[in-house]
């Protein structure tokens, strides 16, 4: 029964969120490094969708702006008003109202929909016109629509405030999402009307129209936890801390070690290969990828960066977006790395800045070493060549490059180019007075007398 074309999706992230009390949209709200809404995003982006639309409210431009960071092919539509599920993926109607595939409604405040769940559902629709979403709920006054069903036949969704006693008493619950043609999904939306308790118009109420049209509709079952939708911040830290344990869990399981790993945070996209030890007090925010065998030591804090295989991270290192390392590269203590690549074997160990750089295979940058690369209006570059040694305290004012095999001396100013193999340095030259401090420190004693006395 499905249809010929692609996969159409709309995700529904309207809702303002007053129990959040924020001025944020709901679906803006973070959970494990990336927006709510992101992670709907990105399970439906793994079907490979032919469309995706997200339906806006509340805070418009700022959801569509999230929306069209994770992907600028997005089409967003507004809902002035808010009058129901079903007026809400109305608003959609144009874009996918004659889309001859199954379509999706998903929830841009539901994140942890997996995208093998949605592909179930997908194949589901092989036998039935409207495919539901739905759970076992382990709360029998969870307030959730019961799904009202006779065999695999989904007969109809009852909302909780309409359902009567022996209704709510059915443990198998409505998740919200749905799955039918385009067409057909649209068609059906036209006939909802708003006789109910809410007087709101109800997406589940398809189940019923499709039924009267002779059509019929099943249920595809998934785990209570991933229909966990995000109302307050109370939930919104509940679900911080399952998608944490889960991800400690996973990485444990592919092979990766932890010394204490409720002091290690994942985001939603955090890539670590086995044989990698993360010590204690590590956050990894979006974007990390950490290949095999590396070591990430306690306190640091790494995000929208590349770690490859050996490699050796901190104690309290932060690497930031753009940070590339190679091979075998020591980053130690206090070292802050943004916007540049690391050779192979490369050692930045102590209390240094790298920015807007590129250092080459079996450098050694000394401690406390600044690569000055803002000039207030513009970053510039600095490139250091291979098996080169750059002395402590040496301040490398970009746009420089450093040839290959060059020293530095510690404490050095470098405003110009240094050749390969050469020693270069930019430092005032050293003047001595004999006795001066002795002298200078016997006033300042006998000045401070004076005054104690006064």
């Amino acid at each position: 029964m499905g249809g010929t074309g692609g996969v159409g999706i709309v995700i529904l992230a309207a809702g303002a969120g007053t129990r959040m009390n924020s001025e944020r949209p709901k679906v803006l709200h973070e959970l494990a490094g990336a927006p709510l809404l992101h992670h709907a995003m990105r399970s439906a982006a793994a079907l490979a969708p032919e469309q995706m639309v997200v339906v806006t409210g509340v805070g418009a431009h700022e959801v569509e702006k999230a929306a069209r960071a994770f992907d600028p092919e997005v089409v967003t539509v507004h809902q002035a008003e808010r009058l129901g599920t079903a007026h809400a993926v109305l608003q959609a109607r144009e874009l996918l109202g004659s889309h001859d595939g199954d379509v999706i409604v998903l929830y841009g405040d539901t994140p942890f929909v997996t995208s093998e769940t949605l592909e179930r559902m997908l194949e589901a629709r092989a036998k039935a016109d409207v495919v539901v979403l739905g759970f076992e709920t382990a709360d029998p006054e969870a307030r959730y629509g019961r799904l009202v069903t006779q065999g695999d036949r989904l007969e109809r969704i009852v909302e909780w405030k309409d359902a009567d006693a022996a209704t709510r008493a059915i443990r198998l619950c409505n998740s919200g999402v749905v799955c039918a043609e385009g067409t057909f999904l649209f068609d059906l939306l036209r006939e909802v009307g708003n006789d109910n308790a809410a007087q709101e118009y109800y997406l589940t109420d398809i189940i019923e129209i499709a039924g009267r049209r002779g059509m019929n509709a099943t249920v595809v079952r998934c785990d209570e936890a991933e229909t966990l939708g995000i109302n307050s911040r109370t939930e919104l830290l509940a679900a911080e801390v399952a998608f944490q344990a889960r991800a400690r869990a996973d990485a444990l399981e592919n092979g990766v070690s932890m010394q204490a790993p409720d002091t290690v945070f994942f985001s939603y996209d955090t890539f670590i290969g086995r044989d990698t030890v993360i010590e204690p007090n590590v956050v990894f925010g979006p974007g990390v990828t950490v290949e095999s065998e590396a070591r990430i030591r306690a306190f640091s804090h790494l995000e929208g960066c590349h770690v490859s295989r050996g490699a050796i991270v901190g104690p309290f290192a932060r690497l930031r977006p753009g940070a590339e390392l190679a091979e075998d590269v020591h980053v130690g203590n206090f070292v802050e790395i943004k916007a540049a690549q690391v050779g192979e074997g490369a050692k930045i160990n102590h209390l240094t800045y790298i920015g807007d750089a590129e250092i080459g295979e079996r450098t050694n940058v000394g401690a406390g070493t600044v690569t000055c690369n803002y000039d207030g209006v513009f970053k510039h570059r600095t490139v250091i060549g291979k098996n080169a040694f750059i002395g402590s305290d040496t301040m490398l004012v970009a746009p420089v490059t450093v040839g290959d095999g060059a020293i530095t001396g510690s404490g050095s100013v470098i405003t110009q180019d240094v050749a390969p193999g050469a020693l270069a340095l930019g430092r005032a030259r050293q003047v001595e007075f004999a006795g001066f401090a002795t002298k200078f420190f016997e006033k300042l004693r006998a000045l401070k007398a004076a005054t104690s006395k006064g």
